[in-house]
């Protein structure tokens, strides 16, 4: 495995060995010694989650409050999306920055999000099945969103706005500004893992 720190250094883009031939292929899409050496502490994952979504979905961008902030390792197992991380830890001198990769199921590369970031992601095939491994259980007290057409962020999610599905839910959250008090408890200098 190849573990790639991107322009936002916390977050980690993963490409995987893949052994391939006429039958098909094999991949090692975990394996937490190198992993958790690769991102500099201990990861405790203790659900995996999956979801399949039609071209234009966008879901996003969501996060949860401490105590139940979550650290998530996403990858595609069918179909192509955007993914999306934002730095919402206040104090960060990467706050408010974004970082994008392409996750396809022919890539097989992976993005680490970790604890302080808000996540999203955009189908760019007809479908897309989504996984993604949590280190902290879904609670709905400390669910919280973030508005992906924020102009502060000036995330191109590669489709055209109107073509864009989105929930209810995620075409009202509010804007990073909106949410920065609320996000305090995100200091860049705290240890969300212990």
């Amino acid at each position: 495995m190849e573990f790639i720190k991107q322009t936002i250094e916390d977050v980690i883009l993963i490409k995987p060995k893949v052994f391939g031939d006429e039958r098909g292929y094999f991949v090692e899409t975990f394996r937490q010694d190198k992993f958790e050496e690769a991102v500099g502490h201990q990861v405790n994952f203790i659900q995996d989650n999956e979801s399949k979504s039609t071209g234009g979905v966008l879901r996003g961008l969501h996060f949860q409050l401490p105590p139940y902030a979550q650290s998530k390792l996403v990858r595609v197992i069918e179909g192509k999306v955007l993914d999306v991380a934002v730095d919402i830890r206040q104090g960060s001198p990467t706050f408010g920055n974004v970082v994008t990769a392409e996750l396809s199921s022919d890539n097989k590369h992976q993005l680490f999000i970790p604890r302080g970031f808000a996540h999203g992601f955009v189908v760019l095939s007809e479908t897309a099945i989504f996984a993604y491994k949590v280190d902290n259980y879904y609670s709905p007290e400390c669910d919280r969103g973030l508005a992906f057409n924020d102009p502060l962020l000036n995330i191109d999610w590669q489709i055209p706005a109107e073509e864009l599905k989105l929930s209810d839910k995620d075409q009202k959250q509010p804007g990073l500004l909106e949410i920065n008090d609320e996000c305090s408890i995100f200091n860049v200098e705290l240890n969300l893992y212990e």
